[in-house]
């Protein structure tokens, strides 16, 4: 089969080579892009009286007719024609005859495949924003109904301080608000155009790049024809930012993981999102959590790919920019999935506010209240740090808790301790008085509530 560039070639490629090379099995995702990049193209050409009107309105037709059957997915690509532009362009030409070959008229198959992929990721980005606030909303929902719902604070992963659950969903909600602005902010480096550029050195044509921008809604252009096709940094910030986003993800699936242990039990995941065993029918596994933290990986190494691939390459285009399509693609399709995912599983969980409070009333999670009840008496800090250090240690020894032990025992080891040190001691009263500005009070929650509403 005659290469459309092969004037210069006397000998074909073999077909294992040619599959090596082609990228149609994976860049045909790009097709609706490429053929509104074309509508673009062919109709600044006759804009700016590089083509006659009436070429221009036959490609038109032609592109549209593509289009529609795109839509439906009625075209056949081929490897012979190796990837989407080319086998557009021999579709087109076999539907209207050769003056389809003038549609590559001042343009590269280097802009563009790069015009392609800032579209495919403009509309993704915006896609996954919605996504993003679509798990906002379901831990705004469950927040809003465990404001009063106390479970232990942990750090190192031992219990701290007693907190609100809705204020500990609250932290993810907030991190993935970073990660929806972060989102947010790359489309202005993703909306701007290559169109226009060429190969790498722009073109003989009088085109008009602003125009093509235009119609394809773009705010600008690259302002170097060098830099516009070998530019990936649009690619490499959106696979930085899912991985963050992923990452996200993965450390709120592993606590969820472990909240619907046994040893935990302070959720239970809906049937929905969980499977069972093949030999122990006891088992309830929270898979989808686990799948999410695993794909997580898959993420990252799509943007160690690409980083590597970009890390040696000179200026300009190049066909090692190949590898820059299927990763991007997975990483669309995992983060919307897994965003979807968790949006469901988040929604459909059941909060078991009773494990959790039973948790905070068999802990020394509130030992902290003790030290600073001490200091709000006067004593210095570390002081009081070392008084109630002891007081955990006897309670240790006695296998007890800090609120079984009597009134008596506090003022040995400290005259300052007054009957109302009992009160002091609640769970409740330790979450409900910690009101510094974001703090777990009850009442900064609820007006974290109120300010993350806001936000959506």
């Amino acid at each position: 089969m005659k290469k459309l560039w092969g004037g210069r070639f006397t000998e074909s490629l073999d077909t294992w080579v040619e599959e090596f090379g082609a990228s149609i099995s994976f860049d045909q995702k790009l097709v609706l892009e490429d053929l509104q990049g074309s509508l673009a193209h062919v109709t600044m050409l006759g804009k700016s009286g590089i083509l006659p009107a009436g070429d221009v309105a036959k490609i038109q037709e032609g592109l549209r007719s593509l289009l529609q059957q795109a839509e439906k997915e009625e075209l056949a690509f081929s490897i012979e024609n190796e990837d989407i532009h080319l086998n557009l362009e021999k579709m087109l030409i076999e539907q209207i005859g050769e003056v389809g070959g003038k549609l590559h008229t001042a343009r590269s198959r280097n802009d563009q495949v790069a015009t392609d992929m800032h579209l495919y990721l403009r509309k993704e980005v915006q896609d996954v924003i919605a996504k993003v606030k679509d798990v906002q909303q379901a831990l705004l929902g469950q927040a809003e109904q465990h404001v009063e719902t106390i479970m232990p604070g942990y750090t190192h992963l031992q219990r701290a301080q007693p907190v609100s659950f809705a204020h500990h969903l609250l932290a993810y909600f907030w991190m993935l608000q970073r990660d929806a602005e972060r989102y947010q902010d790359s489309l202005k480096r993703i909306n701007i155009s290559p169109l226009g550029a060429g190969a790498l050195a722009g073109t003989t044509f009088p085109i008009d790049r602003s125009y093509s921008a235009e119609l394809l809604g773009f705010d600008g252009i690259y302002e170097n024809s060098m830099d516009a096709v070998s530019d990936r940094d649009f690619i490499l910030e959106f696979l930085s930012n899912s991985s963050m986003l992923m990452m996200h993800l993965s450390r709120f699936c592993e606590e969820l993981i472990l909240w619907s242990s046994q040893e935990f039990q302070f959720i239970e995941m809906s049937d929905k999102y969980s499977t069972g065993s093949s030999i122990m029918p006891q088992k309830k596994n929270p898979d989808m959590a686990e799948l999410i933290r695993g794909k997580t990986g898959r993420v990252y190494g799509s943007l160690m790919g690409l980083l590597t691939v970009m890390k040696g390459l000179p200026l300009a285009y190049n066909k090692d920019l190949q590898e820059d399509k299927e990763g991007m693609f997975d990483t669309v399709k995992t983060v919307k999935t897994s965003l979807s995912v968790m949006a469901g599983m988040i929604e459909t969980m059941k909060v078991n506010d009773g494990k959790m409070g039973q948790a905070v009333k068999q802990d020394f999670s509130n030992a902290t209240e003790i030290a600073d009840y001490l200091a709000a008496k006067g004593l210095p800090f570390r002081q009081a740090h070392e008084v109630v250090g002891r007081l955990v240690l006897t309670c240790i020894e006695q296998g007890i808790y800090l609120l079984d032990l009597p009134l008596g025992a506090y003022q040995e080891v400290c005259p300052l301790f007054e009957a109302n040190l009992y009160d002091v001691l609640q769970p409740r009263a330790a979450v409900q008085r910690r009101n510094s500005e974001g703090g777990t009070g009850f009442d900064q929650v609820r007006q974290a509530l109120e300010k993350a509403k806001g936000y959506l």
